[in-house]
């Protein structure tokens, strides 16, 4: 009586098994694993998700913000220029408002005489 699973195929069938389990195991670390370490040697970014090696952008010039400023000593230094500007209109306000009223008291001395 032959059987099918002899000692002679159980062998070729392991090491075929080993074989392609290796393969699949170098082509993992070639295709999958070795991109990222690639990618990171580079100092760049690697995203497993979407498996793309992308160049980190530099915040200042996101932001356009001077390096080593802050994100408040920015806001800080804007928001004085905004208050500088409100207090250069409010001035141009006041200096209309009182060349309008010295207009109107001249036209009103003007029309008594």
């Amino acid at each position: 009586m032959k059987r099918f699973l002899t000692i002679r195929r159980l062998s070729i069938l392991f090491f075929a098994l080993f074989a392609l389990v290796t393969a699949g195991l170098f082509a993992f670390q070639r295709f999958w694993m070795d991109p990222s370490e690639r990618c990171e040697a580079k100092g760049h970014w690697y995203s497993m998700e979407t498996r793309e090696c992308a160049v980190p952008i530099y915040i200042p010039d996101i932001t356009g913000r001077p390096a080593g400023v802050s994100r408040a000593e920015a806001s800080n230094q804007a928001n004085q220029e905004l208050l500088s500007l409100e207090d250069q209109v409010a001035a141009e306000k006041r200096a209309r408002a009182a060349a309008t009223q010295a207009e109107r008291e001249r036209v009103q001395a003007l029309r008594q005489q």
